[in-house]
C-alpha cells in the first residue's frame, strides 16, 4: 500500500473517481459481512486482474493468463462469500470514500496485520466502512489515533490467531474426503456457507461475555490507577524437558501433547476464576486477583499433570504485585518474577515469591508463622485453646539465591495443608 496524501489519483486510476463516490455513507450490511474489514481479500488466489496470488498476500503477481481451474474458482467464491461483497476499491479510492487519508488508512491496515498490496483493486465496500467508523471514532473523541491503532492491531492479532486455528485445526478435520465422491474442495464452499453464521453469532456471544467480565475486573479496582497497573497474582507452567521430547516424539504426537496441555490448563485456570493470558507451546502464562485462586491453580495443575502418565513434569512458579495490562497481556517485574521462578521450581511443584507469601497470609490461607500454627493446634487439641483457623495451604521458605535482573530472592515452596482441597 502506497502512501499518498496529496490527494491526486495514480495514474491508473483516471476513471475511478466515480466508484469512489458511490460508496454508501452506511451500510449495515458491512458490520456483519465484512466485519473483520478484511483486506484479506489480497490473499486470495485470484484478483480482479485474474492474476495468482504470489503467496505472500499481494494478488496479481502471478501469471494473469494462468489457469488455475476448479479451486482458483472456489477460492474466489469462498472470498465473496465470507467477505459479503466484490472487490471494488483500490486502497487508495477505499481511503478516500472513508474520508481519511492514505497514510492513515496503510496504519490501520497495517495493524491489523494485512500487507501492502499498492494499487490492486481489492477492498470492498465493508473496508470503507471500517476505516470511516474507526476514524469516526477518532473524529468524536471517543479514542485518540493512537489507541484506535491499538484496537485495530488488537483485533488483528487475536482474530488471525483464531480464523488459523478454525481453518487448521477445525475445517481441516470436517472437509475429509466423504463417500459421496466430492473433494475436499467441494465440500468446502457449502460447508462454509453453512457454518460461517453459526460461528459468527457465536464469536459475537463469546466476546460480548469476554467483554463484561473484563470490564468487571476494571470497575472493581479500588482507584483509577489500579485500573491500568493492578496488583495480580501471575504464574507461568512449563513443562519440564519439552526440548527432549521435541527431538523424541512424532510430529503429531507432539502437536497432541502440546494440544492436551493447552486444553487441561485452559479448563483448569477457567474453572477456578482464573485467566488464561497466554499459550506458548510447552509453556502457559495465567493471572488471577486472588492470591487464593492463583494458589489453587498453580497446585490443581500439578496434580492433574502428576496424575496423567501421558504428560512430562510439570513446575509453576508465581508471583505476586503491581502488573500492567496492555492489549490482553501482561508486563513488569512481577511476571518477570514469576517467569524466572518457573526456571527454578524442581519438578512437579509450585515456587512462589514473598509477596505472594505475605497476601496468601494475610487473606488467611495460609499461616504466617508455621511456628505459631502448630502451637495453636496443639492448644486446640489439649484444650487450652481456641479451634485453630482452617488454612488450605502451607508455605516452606527455600534457600534465597540471586535472580538475574530482580536481585535476591526468597522462594516459598507452596503445598496443601494436610491434604485439604484435594478433592473436587
Amino acid at each position: 500500500m502506497t502512501a499518498d496524501d496529496s490527494g491526486a489519483a495514480p495514474r491508473d486510476m483516471d476513471t475511478e473517481d466515480d466508484a469512489v463516490r458511490d460508496v454508501p455513507v452506511d451500510d449495515p450490511s458491512g458490520a456483519r459481512n465484512g466485519s473483520a474489514t478484511h483486506h484479506a481479500a489480497a490473499n486470495s488466489n485470484a484478483t480482479a486482474h485474474g492474476g495468482a496470488d504470489d503467496g505472500a498476500g499481494n494478488p496479481g503477481a502471478g501469471n494473469p493468463g494462468a489457469d488455475n481451474g476448479d479451486e482458483n474458482n472456489i477460492a474466489v467464491r469462498l472470498e465473496q462469500l465470507i467477505l459479503g461483497a466484490d472487490r471494488r476499491y483500490t486502497p487508495f479510492q477505499a481511503a478516500r470514500g472513508a474520508g481519511v487519508s492514505m497514510d492513515l488508512a496503510a496504519r490501520f491496515w497495517r495493524a491489523m496485520g494485512f500487507a501492502d498490496i499498492g494499487q490492486v483493486k481489492a477492498l470492498t465496500e465493508a473496508d470503507v466502512l471500517a476505516l470511516r467508523r474507526l476514524s469516526g471514532l477518532v473524529e468524536a473523541g471517543l479514542l485518540s489515533e493512537a489507541m484506535a491503532i491499538q484496537v485495530a492491531r488488537s483485533t488483528g492479532q487475536t482474530t488471525a490467531r483464531l480464523a488459523d486455528w478454525q481453518i487448521d485445526s477445525f475445517l481441516e478435520g470436517l472437509t475429509e474426503p466423504q463417500d459421496s465422491g466430492l473433494t475436499r474442495t467441494e465440500i468446502t464452499y457449502p460447508l462454509v456457507e453453512l457454518l460461517l453464521p453459526e460461528l459468527e453469532e457465536f464469536l459475537v456471544y463469546v466476546w460480548r461475555r469476554q467483554l463484561a467480565a473484563a470490564t468487571g475486573r476494571v470497575v472493581r479496582a479500588q482507584d483509577d490507577a489500579e485500573m491500568v497497573d493492578r496488583r495480580l497474582a501471575v504464574g507461568f507452567a512449563d513443562l519440564v524437558g519439552f526440548t527432549r521430547l521435541t527431538r523424541r516424539l512424532e510430529e503429531e504426537e507432539l502437536g497432541e501433547l502440546v494440544e492436551a496441555f493447552e486444553t487441561t490448563c485452559s479448563d483448569l485456570v477457567a474453572a477456578h476464576g482464573g485467566r488464561l493470558i497466554k499459550t506458548l507451546g510447552d509453556e502457559v502464562l495465567f493471572s488471577a486477583d486472588d492470591a487464593g485462586i492463583a494458589a489453587e491453580i498453580g497446585l490443581r495443575l500439578i496434580e492433574t499433570m502428576t496424575n496423567d502418565e501421558t504428560m512430562p513434569e510439570l513446575r509453576v512458579g508465581i508471583a505476586f504485585g503491581t502488573v500492567t495490562t496492555r492489549m490482553g497481556d501482561v508486563f513488569g517485574t512481577t511476571v518477570n518474577l514469576a517467569s524466572r521462578l518457573t526456571s527454578i521450581a524442581p519438578k512437579d511443584t509450585v515456587l512462589v515469591d514473598e509477596a505472594f507469601a505475605e497476601e496468601l497470609g494475610r487473606i488467611g490461607d495460609a499461616p504466617v508463622s508455621e511456628a505459631d500454627a502448630a502451637a495453636a493446634e496443639k492448644a486446640a487439641a489439649e484444650g487450652t485453646g481456641a479451634p485453630p483457623p482452617s488454612y488450605r495451604f502451607a508455605l516452606q521458605p527455600m534457600w534465597q539465591r540471586p535472580v538475574r535482573g530482580l536481585g535476591v530472592v526468597e522462594p516459598w515452596l507452596l503445598s496443601r495443608r494436610n491434604g485439604q482441597g484435594t478433592n473436587d
